[in-house]
Formats: C-alpha cells, structure tokens, sequence
C-alpha cells in the first residue's frame, strides 16, 4: 500500500518534509558546534529541534510562496 496525498496538499506536504529536514539538519550541526559531540549531543539535539522545527513549519508555510515569487521575478 503506498501513501499518496491529494495534489491541492503539496505546499502543505512540502513545507513539512523541507521543515523537518531543515529543523533537524541545522539543529544537529548548531548542537554540535556549540557543545561538541559527546555525552549528550543527541539529547541536547532532541531539544535543539523540539524548539525548531514548530517555527519552520509555519514560517516555511508563509515565506515559500513569497519565496517562489521572488525567484520567478528575479529569473524572467
């Protein structure tokens, strides 16, 4: 069985899946140059992207079509 999402979902699935990549990627390499990566990093990066990710999602929810807009402008 594969999961498909409704077309009319597709900014809604992209600014979660771009979030949560992001969310984790920066709050994992921002943990790591802050305290090292030793005891505790994937704790302090669990926390580190708690805090992230729920700002992304909507942030990239508002900002990528502004976004597209302004690359569609900036390539004509």
């Amino acid at each position: 069985m594969r999961l498909r999402v409704p077309p009319r979902h597709a900014g809604v699935l992209f600014a979660f899946l771009m979030s949560l990549q992001m969310a984790a990627i920066m709050s994992g390499i921002i943990t790591a140059v802050n305290r090292g990566v030793g005891a505790g990093y994937f704790m302090a990066w669990g926390k580190g992207f708690a805090v992230a990710w729920p700002i992304a999602f909507p942030l990239i929810l508002v900002l990528a079509p502004r976004v597209r807009h302004l690359v569609e402008k900036l390539t004509r």
